[in-house]
């Protein structure tokens, strides 16, 4: 099975930033959309920000303007890049990639703490 390597996760305080990656183990065709979700302790997992093959995108509205998503098709990897974090963003955070199927990462934690 392809599988989707997170990385860039970690401990950040409020206010700071982290950019994330995520990766195919293989190279994947017919990409339609990459993405990000995330899941908190005790809620459901939400999309944070998707971007088509095409670079059109799509955020939560509360995550937009301090959250960007951004893609290199070539090589079926995708990178969320996350400003200004605040407490309320500590999830595990899953790529996620789609053409004909949808494949999912196995996670990356951030944690945002004073």
């Amino acid at each position: 099975q392809v599988q989707l390597v997170e990385s860039g996760g970690g401990l950040v305080q409020p206010g700071g930033s982290l950019r994330l990656s995520c990766a195919a183990s293989t190279t994947i065709f017919d990409i339609t959309s990459m993405g990000w979700y995330r899941q908190a302790p005790g809620k459901q997992r939400e999309l944070v920000a998707r971007i088509s093959s095409g670079g059109d995108t799509n955020y939560a509205d509360s995550l937009k303007g301090r959250f960007t998503i951004s893609r290199d098709n070539a090589k079926n990897t995708v990178y969320l890049e996350m400003n200004n974090l605040k407490p309320e963003d500590t999830a595990v955070y899953y790529c996620n990639l789609r053409n004909t199927r949808n494949y999912w990462g196995q996670g990356t934690q951030v944690t945002v703490s004073s």
